[in-house]
């Protein structure tokens, strides 16, 4: 049903107020067709925290092994352990790519995988280790929910012990992987096999407790409906009120192809920048949100810096996952290309680190300078 224009009215009322907005305004946002109202909106509350910065960073990608336990339906990136296409990262492959990015003046390695049922947990905090020996200067930002609950499940330990196993061995902070939809209406159905939503909630909440910062995610445009995304923007907005520590919200447009729900066709480029804006206007305790460029075409990455992204993520180099799924934007972008397009958007380009502090950079490498903190949104 399409939303009655004066009730976008009273929900802008309550925007420029600073006022949280409701399960309930979230629904009349998912309704409304007034695009370009929804996209003022939040602009203005991106605006109001960032100005016309906009954020990227240099980051190179590993995956470990693709070989899961799961079978997720929405997942191209898994593979069992007999087939060609299965692999196993060595220490030395692993050294190389962080060298790589080291050499490339990368500040963060993104390291998520497959949850392989003959490899120890000892492998995973190698993972980080084998990286930190190679390039110590480079922040990891390591492991989704899922696979610290696997962890937990594989070394008979509390995900609180396993974190701080990886933390001594190098781990600075979560990516937001995992999440996908908590509602368990949906849940169950795509990806009812792993962590649930309490498990992936619990991680980060204990991740925070130990002075982590992490991401969180949304997965969109398959079986879910704006019921189940308004519950989950919620369910995240609550946590960060308990703890504080997310950094960043990524909504993750559903690439189908090669997956086992390849009969449902992508999100549309419209869905994409409203999923953008309806973020960013209820996660009001987020202090960023990000345009993942390599899941939304730079072209509607550059579009969301108006529709509430302050976020660009970066250069993205090796990303396998949802290049796996039919992503056809190039596997990497460079830091020209990054910067061009956030200023043909009207937006100042910013360096970041993985903690939001401003990069600097000159002939003898680079330094984090102050960390960058947004202005709150609620009164």
């Amino acid at each position: 049903m399409k939303t009655d224009p004066s009730r976008i009215a009273e929900i802008r009322e309550k925007v420029l107020a600073g006022e949280r907005l409701s399960f309930d305004d979230g629904l009349a946002l998912e309704a409304t067709h007034d695009f370009f109202a929804l996209g003022e909106m939040a602009n203005l509350v991106r605006e109001r925290m960032h100005g016309d910065l906009t954020y990227y960073n240099i980051n190179t990608h590993i995956n470990p092994t693709n070989v899961c336990v799961y079978k997720c339906d929405f997942c191209a990136f898994r593979a069992d352990m007999n087939e060609d296409r299965a692999y196993v990262m060595t220490e030395g492959q692993v050294k190389e790519r962080a060298a790589q990015a080291s050499a490339r003046g990368a500040t963060e390695l993104h390291i998520v995988g497959g949850l392989h049922n003959k490899l120890p947990f000892s492998w995973y905090v190698d993972i980080v280790r084998w990286v930190k020996e190679a390039a110590p200067e480079i922040h990891v930002k390591a492991y989704t929910a899922v696979e610290y609950e696997w962890f937990a499940k594989i070394s008979r330990r509390p995900i609180e012990d396993c974190l701080k196993e990886l933390i001594d061995a190098g781990l600075g902070s979560l990516p937001g992987g995992g999440a996908e939809i908590f509602h368990p209406e949906v849940r169950e159905e795509v990806c009812g096999a792993k962590a649930s939503t309490e498990s992936w909630l619990n991680v980060h909440r204990t991740a925070h407790r130990l002075g982590l910062n992490s991401n969180a995610t949304m997965l969109y445009g398959h079986i879910d409906q704006p019921k189940h995304r308004i519950d989950h923007l919620i369910r995240l907005r609550e946590l960060q009120d308990e703890t504080g520590g997310f950094q960043t919200f990524i909504p993750l447009a559903f690439h189908p192809d090669n997956s086992r729900m390849d009969d449902i066709p992508k999100p549309s480029g419209v869905m994409d920048l409203k999923m953008i804006a309806i973020s960013r206007l209820m996660l009001d305790n987020f202090p960023h949100i990000k345009a993942y460029w390599v899941m939304l075409g730079i072209k509607t990455a550059q579009v969301a810096l108006a529709f509430g992204a302050d976020d660009i993520d970066g250069t993205v180099v090796h990303e396998k996952i949802y290049h796996e799924a039919g992503a056809d934007t190039p596997q990497e972008t460079t830091v020209a290309d990054l910067e061009r397009l956030i200023r043909e958007a009207g937006r100042i380009p910013v360096e970041r680190d993985t903690l939001y502090h401003r990069i600097e950079r000159d002939a003898s490498g680079w330094k984090a300078a102050e960390r960058m903190r947004p202005l709150p949104v609620m009164a």
